[in-house]
Formats: structure tokens, sequence, C-alpha cells
């Protein structure tokens, strides 16, 4: 398993657009993809999921991935946080 630390920079946060451009890019990858945030563990690869969180914009949150192609989706995931999730 990896995992990292980040701050969502999108002034937005996770609304309905982010999530479903974080979820459709995760689901490509065989491993499982993780958000922690507050406590609580959320499926990265569901919209629903992630539109739940109510992750806003300033929040710190984890990214894990476990499985074969684990780094990828770690990077993958960590470069659409950064880059605003499509905002």
């Amino acid at each position: 398993m990896v995992s990292q630390k980040i701050i969502v920079t999108n002034e937005q946060g996770m609304h309905m657009r982010p999530a479903s451009v974080f979820s459709q890019a995760m689901s490509k990858y065989a491993s499982s993809v993780k958000i922690q945030f507050n406590g609580t563990e959320y499926d990265a690869k569901s919209v629903m999921m992630l539109m739940s969180a109510c992750i806003k914009c300033g929040a710190e949150i984890e990214i894990q991935c476990d499985g074969a192609d684990e780094a990828d989706a770690l990077k993958e995931a960590i470069n659409l946080v950064e880059s605003g999730l499509g905002d």
C-alpha cells in the first residue's frame, strides 16, 4: 500500500464535477483507491462517496492506493488534486 497526504486546492472542493473527474480516473486502475478524511475512509472510485465526504477547499486528505498498479494510481490521484480536479 502507498499513501500520501495532500491539501485540496480546488476552490469549490469535491463537488459533482471534480468528484466525477476523480472517480472516473481512478476507476481504470485495478488497485483499490481510498480517501481518508476526518477519520472516515471513502471509496475514491465512487462519485457518491466522494460527494458525501463534503471535502472543502483547504482540507487535508490522505489518498491510499493498494494493489498491482498502486504507484501509478497514487501518482495520477496526486496530479489530479494538485491540478484543481478539472476546475
